[in-house]
């Protein structure tokens, strides 16, 4: 696959089967691994990171897309091909990557039933932009027959938000929309924020949607627990100290760090410290910030 067909896969999925950047990647790894002409193991590992770098120069956010992508290669890599022919090399690839995603989109299932146990009968929630993990969870917590209420921000620049609120009605869960600005007003009646993460920081602290931060910041100010909903792809060996550690294809799309614009753009993405959150909910189990590092010397040993 050359790079238009690498872009042009990656986007069709994304459109097509509505999933997140990551494991839109993994998908389009793992096509390019069957269709590849290459003959060595280190070539095949060299087209991966230049395809991984077509997709991250496209205008998706980039931070699910580079962990996914290491982890994705750090597994099919575990297998033991010494002395083994390419042809079978490749096959045993292409086996463990169908295995690394089906682990990952069963994931998405463990995380809502962990979850929906944090939302009670009565509960009022706040979320942020649009996030499928929150969703599932939500989904998975109406089905109980549990009674809550949701609080979905408006998502400035885009508004996903508003695209969460037609599916939280088309779900039939009640939720309300709300300004931007309005956070610190309907913060002291929510019982929790629960938010998604585009990456997780090895420091445990999250890349998000912009916003994040602020709503953080205003829930650990009232007490308020903010819970964090991330599959393992998304941990990345990175460990920002504030906002402008943060690379720059995760805070602008590639047509604008193109321009060269940035001081006149909005960012995409904000950083969250580990210390404005109370509990991610993984795949892997739901941890504490301090946990995270841990977790990624086990993803990646």
């Amino acid at each position: 696959m050359d790079e238009a067909e690498i872009r042009a896969t990656f986007s069709k999925i994304i459109k097509t089967e509505d999933v997140s950047p990551g494991i839109a990647a993994i998908k389009t790894l793992m096509q390019m691994v069957k269709v590849s002409d290459v003959t060595t193991l280190q070539e095949l590992r060299k087209t991966m990171t230049i395809a991984t770098d077509y997709m991250r120069d496209m205008d998706y956010p980039a931070a699910s897309i580079s962990s996914s992508s290491e982890l994705l290669l750090r597994f099919i890599s575990l297998a033991s091909l010494d002395g083994v022919a390419f042809s079978e090399c490749k096959r045993i690839m292409i086996d463990r990557g169908q295995m690394f995603l089906k682990k990952l989109l069963d994931g998405r299932g463990k995380i809502a039933k962990s979850a929906s146990k944090f939302i009670l009968d009565g509960s009022r929630i706040l979320t942020h932009s649009r996030s499928r993990g929150v969703l599932y969870a939500l989904k998975e917590a109406m089905g109980q027959d549990k009674k809550f209420e949701v609080f979905v921000t408006h998502s400035a620049p885009d508004n996903s938000g508003e695209l969460m609120k037609k599916e939280l009605d088309k779900a039939g869960i009640p939720s309300t929309l709300i300004l931007d600005s309005a956070i610190g007003y309907i913060m002291e009646t929510i019982d929790f924020v629960m938010v998604g993460a585009e990456g997780v920081a090895e420091s445990g602290g999250i890349v998000n949607k912009i916003g994040t931060f602020t709503i953080a910041m205003c829930a650990k100010e009232m007490k308020k627990p903010f819970y964090v909903m991330a599959e393992s792809f998304k941990f990345s060996r990175l460990f920002p100290l504030g906002q402008s550690d943060l690379p720059l294809d995760y805070k602008y799309t590639s047509s604008v760090r193109k321009n060269m614009i940035l001081d006149k753009e909005d960012p995409l993405v904000d950083y969250t410290p580990p210390n404005y959150i109370t509990l991610l909910i993984t795949d892997i189990g739901i941890l504490t910030p301090s946990g995270v590092s841990d977790e990624l010397i086990k993803l990646y040993i």
